[in-house]
């Protein structure tokens, strides 16, 4: 790895870099903040998700930076101090977070299969609101997902609830998905020479 040797020493709050890091990733942004003492550079950046009126904030230790250009210097006028940080907000989302890790390890304790942690984090990414109770996956507290985690084993108040079909959908979906990816797994993985004889 080699050490950002001859970069400045400060930067400019306001000014826009662009990092090479050791593991060829290009980072640019705009200076929030740089600490001398452990070569820390704070950057604001486009966000990862493509959103215009949000930005990713990184922080980038330039002892494993291998280029770093200025493309522009912080103007002369005074800079908006950036936004301050909703801190209960920030509180409630590590709690709930800390709260989800919590309840997956006691799914995992509890003797949840892998089939069941993957489908978990599946639905996850759609609904916010899903749940372990025990071995069963509890969505938006109106359909129970119970072993072994299949499109049949969605149960709600009534099986043509919508909130079930749309969970069932998601797991069909899920599995349709994780079918794929072993397919795809076998076909790229090295065949065994034959021996016939």
């Amino acid at each position: 790895m080699k050490a950002m040797a001859d970069g400045p020493e400060c930067f400019s709050l306001g000014s826009v870099v662009c990092c090479k890091t050791c593991y060829d990733q290009v980072i640019e942004g705009e200076v929030l903040a740089f600490d001398q003492q452990t070569k820390a550079l704070m950057l604001k950046c486009a966000s990862s998700s493509g959103k215009a009126n949000v930005s990713d904030i990184r922080m980038v230790n330039l002892n494993f930076v291998s280029e770093l250009t200025v493309k522009k210097e912080a103007g002369s006028s005074p800079l908006t101090p950036p936004q301050p940080l909703n801190t209960e907000k920030l509180n409630t989302r590590a709690k709930q977070n800390i709260d989800e890790r919590q309840r997956l390890a006691a799914a995992i304790s509890a003797g949840v299969s892998h089939d069941g942690i993957r489908l978990f984090l599946a639905i996850r990414k759609t609904i916010d609101d899903v749940t372990w109770q025990g071995k069963n996956i509890i969505v938006m507290n109106q359909v129970t997902i119970v072993p072994p985690y299949r499109p049949e084993n969605c149960k709600g108040k009534s099986d043509s609830d919508a909130s079930v079909l749309h969970v069932r959908k998601i797991v069909e979906k899920h599995l349709r998905d994780q079918q794929k990816q072993s397919q795809g797994t076998r076909q790229t993985s090295p065949t065994q020479p034959s021996t016939k004889a």
